[in-house]
């Protein structure tokens, strides 16, 4: 049986997740490969020894040697961030191996150099992982999907957001208390800004829409708002609204132009995206021949990962050993086919909004607000206040018809200049049921 030598770089929560899978799934994945899988080599700067069921695997602290060692075959990259891991995935690449990483915000940003450098050698880029942990997200778009123009991408691809805002909803606390619980037990970074701020998602989406429309895009182009402003009251009118509050990646096709944008959103009780709670992720797309795909599952986490990172490892041993590497490319498109495409500005868009607004309980404040919005061409569909019993502001929660992006923040930035307004206004896009 062939032997395909795997070098790992890191040995953390997804690394070690890496390791216990091959080890676990040794004979399963020889039967269903015909090759044997092995883990030759790990580098890691912070740890002394391996556990003693990988005793056979060589450890050294230095990247370099594993990316030198002619005998190694893919190199795996697991330690995340921009640099080193550019640096090592770069120098896999110049000697001739094939690379397999999940690091999203690498492949976001700097795609461009690795995925050129991959082709002009002639080696494979796996990268499952980066979207949707154990979700086969990324083969689905690459391959089973090949044959559809994709209209649209919407999904939940953060787990630490999703948990977060899935507390608050189902057990009414504030956000602040719901993330210091989600880093005591290991849901959150101890820096979640990532997460909570969209940033994450806004990695991954941009990774799809390169696949999907054949594009150029980093997470810079995408239109970005996280969940930090988010208070119980907010959960609470959306419930009355019929609604859900989910941190979503949105992107539509329009052809000449395509949407990119990452925000909390009101979900329609009645729609999927709204039933996804917890640490997990779903990704929906929609084909012009296939029709509506969900891809449900866990977006995170040490075995779901490592899962997904295994499967790349398979797919580019298959493809050594039967000579046929490059067969698919990575980004589903051929890297001549894959060019600039217009991102519609946020100001153009338009959907029906939520506002909360913080106000003195004064008579004449509903009007002057009314005023504004219509001054904007901006219809209002319902209006709730409450708290009126209260000493100080009270909040005025107002649902808008479909209004456009540009007017909404004209009107905001007037209402918020009023002497009775306390507070900035609070804004949420809801999404229409389809």
């Amino acid at each position: 049986m062939n032997e395909i030598r795997v070098g790992l770089i890191g040995f953390g929560t997804v690394g070690s997740g890496l390791a216990e899978v091959m080890l676990a799934q040794k004979e399963r994945l020889e039967k269903r490969s015909g090759l044997s899988l092995r883990l030759a080599a790990v580098a890691d700067i912070n740890i002394d020894k391996l556990p003693p069921r990988f005793g056979d695997v060589f450890l050294s602290r230095d990247a370099m040697e594993l990316i030198h060692d002619p005998d190694i075959d893919i190199i795996v990259e697991l330690i995340g961030g921009i640099q080193p891991a550019k640096k090592f995935v770069m120098a896999a690449i110049a000697a001739g191996k094939h690379v397999v990483t999940a690091n999203k915000a690498l492949l976001s940003q700097e795609g461009r150099d690795i995925f050129s450098a991959a082709a002009k050698k002639g080696v494979e880029v796996g990268f499952e992982a980066s979207v949707g942990g154990g979700i086969p997200v990324i083969k689905s778009l690459k391959e089973g999907l090949v044959a559809n123009k994709i209209l649209s991408i919407m999904g939940i691809m953060n787990g630490t957001a999703n948990y977060i805002l899935t507390r608050m909803t189902d057990e009414g606390v504030p956000f602040d208390v719901v993330l210091k619980d989600a880093q005591e037990q290991g849901f959150a970074e101890a820096d979640p800004t990532y997460d909570i701020e969209g940033i994450d998602t806004a990695h991954k989406l941009a990774i799809l829409m390169t696949m999907a429309y054949g594009m150029n895009i980093t997470h810079n182009d995408i239109a970005t708002e996280g969940i930090s402003q988010i208070k119980p009251m907010d959960i609470d009118f959306a419930r009355e609204f019929g609604c859900r509050i989910k941190l979503l990646a949105i992107s539509r096709n329009h052809d000449d132009h395509v949407e990119a944008r990452v925000h909390p959103t009101m979900v329609p009780e009645s729609h999927l995206l709204a039933k996804i709670d917890g640490a997990f992720n779903a990704i929906h797309f929609t084909g012009d021949m296939v029709g509506n795909v969900l891809l449900y599952g866990l977006g995170a986490g040490k075995m779901p990962t490592g899962s997904a990172v295994a499967a790349d490892i398979v797919d580019i041993a298959r493809d050594i050993h039967a000579g046929s590497v490059g067969r698919v490319p990575s980004l589903s498109y051929l890297p001549e086919n894959i060019g600039k495409r217009k991102i519609t500005p946020i100001a153009e868009l338009s959907c029906p909004y939520y506002f909360r607004i913080t106000a003195r309980d004064e008579p004449g404040v509903l009007s002057a607000v009314a005023g504004i919005l219509s001054s904007h061409a901006i219809s209002i569909e319902s209006v709730i206040q409450k708290g009126r019993k209260q000493v100080g502001p009270v909040a005025i929660v107002m649902r808008t018809h479909t209004a456009k992006e540009s007017a909404v923040q004209a009107a905001l930035q007037e209402i918020d200049a009023l002497d009775v307004v306390a507070a900035s206004t609070v804004k949420i896009r809801m999404l229409e049921d389809e």
